[in-house]
């Protein structure tokens, strides 16, 4: 059995092992990615205002069997801007994430979602079903929670001109940035991370572009729409829940796993919504386990 030092040590997002950095050219841009490891693939997908270094620790445990491909998608903290007309919408990004999955040469991958990923990967199974092997969600976006109170005043005032700008002020202080970040786990991130996931869009008025398009296209009905059809999916799905976590409810994944005819809930203890920093040794054991079964 782990001590809790040994389940956490990856927490602080080590540098994945082996990695190759590359970049995939897709409709709305090229988009970063990071690949180790051979295998059954594994893709992951973040959610707004982070980067792919949030999978870091559960990628750097998984790429001795399966082979990891963790994308910087266009949700903020990406380096990259995209084309100035593409459409960053969830579900636009979710067909973003099926045209590098066919890019690539994949099929029938395990895709794995948190936050608002978690999301866009349901609306993924609804738009591309054969592209998805099996489905891993941990702590996220489901049917009508999204997203979640106090995130839910976000959409409507990036929808307003100026809107976006106003909402991006405050994290320029240090103490809203660690407050509104600290909501989102157990354990403390690293400040330098949370610097580093809020630089792009603060430096570059493309980047804070695409963050608005992304946010103001947050639209409730889409993901319920999406649900409807998600619900048909037939393969193995996996939500890895941190039961603690106040945003995301293990309720949502229970309500959502009872309408799928091929899904398990395991739930992670000492973890918050970002699952995959707090406890990267237990959400890596639990997509390995989920895979090999």
């Amino acid at each position: 059995m782990s001590t809790s030092s040994e389940t956490n040590q990856h927490r602080l997002t080590p540098p994945f092992a082996s990695l190759s950095r590359r970049e995939q050219e897709l409709s709305a841009g090229s988009v970063r990615y990071r690949e180790a490891g051979e295998g059954e693939p594994i893709v992951f997908v973040h959610g707004l205002l982070v980067d792919g270094r949030l999978w870091n620790g559960v990628a750097d445990l998984l790429s001795d069997r399966f082979r990891c491909i963790v994308p910087d998608w266009p949700m903020g903290s990406h380096t990259l801007p995209m084309k100035p007309h593409a459409d960053l919408a969830p579900p636009a990004v979710a067909a973003l994430v099926a045209e590098l999955i066919g890019g690539l040469g994949l099929e029938r991958v395990t895709v794995v979602g948190n936050d608002t990923g978690g999301a866009v990967s349901q609306m993924l199974v609804a738009q591309r079903p054969d592209l998805v092997g099996r489905l891993v969600l941990t702590n996220c976006d489901t049917e009508d929670n999204f997203p979640p109170f106090p995130f839910n005043a976000m959409p409507p005032l990036a929808r307003v001109p100026g809107g976006f700008t106003a909402l991006t002020v405050p994290f320029r202080l240090g103490p809203v940035r660690r407050s509104v970040y600290g909501l989102l786990t157990k354990h403390p991130i690293p400040v330098e991370l949370v610097d580093d996931w809020l630089a792009p869009a603060s430096s570059d008025a493309r980047i804070r572009e695409d963050a608005r398009k992304l946010t103001a296209g947050i639209r409730n009905h889409d993901l319920v729409e999406a649900t409807a059809r998600f619900a048909g999916f037939e393969r193995p799905v996996l939500f890895a829940w941190a039961p603690e976590d106040g945003l995301f409810s293990i309720r949502h994944a229970e309500r959502l796993a009872a309408k799928l005819s091929d899904a398990r809930i395991e739930r992670i203890a000492d973890a918050k919504t970002f699952v995959s920093l707090d406890q990267p040794r237990r959400v890596a054991d639990a997509i390995a386990g989920f895979i090999s079964s």
